[in-house]
């Protein structure tokens, strides 16, 4: 990611904050509309603390970006928790995707074509280094 990008993802984050219950809750409605089988995922969960959890995680990663070495070890964790809880590889694809529609839905005007490539290169990061976190365990297990 170029410090451009990574100043774009910060400074759009920063619209979705006041806004993070309810992007929360659009972010899960679309990932199960775009894959119904990960509800099951999520069959014993508060739907409500799992929306603040994951605003907390994009925030800890968005405000890590231009850092990224000091946030890969805290994401290859989450990753290799993701792991235990029924996460396949398969399924950064439908959160990457899930996630970009939520921004633009949530930014609207504001989620521009260079807003989106960012978060796009964003999302990449984090997902690959998640994917390679998640194929250790299974290769240990």
């Amino acid at each position: 990611m170029t410090p451009d990008q990574i100043k774009l993802v910060q400074d759009s984050f920063r619209e979705v904050v006041p806004i993070k219950e309810a992007a929360a809750a659009l972010f899960y409605e679309k990932l199960f509309s775009i894959d119904g089988s990960l509800k099951a995922l999520f069959a014993e969960t508060d739907m409500k603390k799992q929306g603040a959890k994951l605003m907390a995680a994009l925030g800890f990663v968005v405000h890590g970006l231009s850092r990224a070495d000091t946030i890969l070890p805290t994401v290859q964790d989450l990753a290799r928790r993701h792991v235990g809880y029924g996460v396949e590889e398969q399924h950064y694809a439908t959160v990457g995707q899930a996630l970009i529609e939520t921004l633009n839905a949530g930014l609207g005007e504001a989620f521009t074509q260079e807003v989106r490539e960012a978060w796009t290169a964003a999302y990449g990061l984090l997902a690959s280094v998640m994917i390679a976190a998640a194929r250790e365990v299974q290769l240990a297990a």
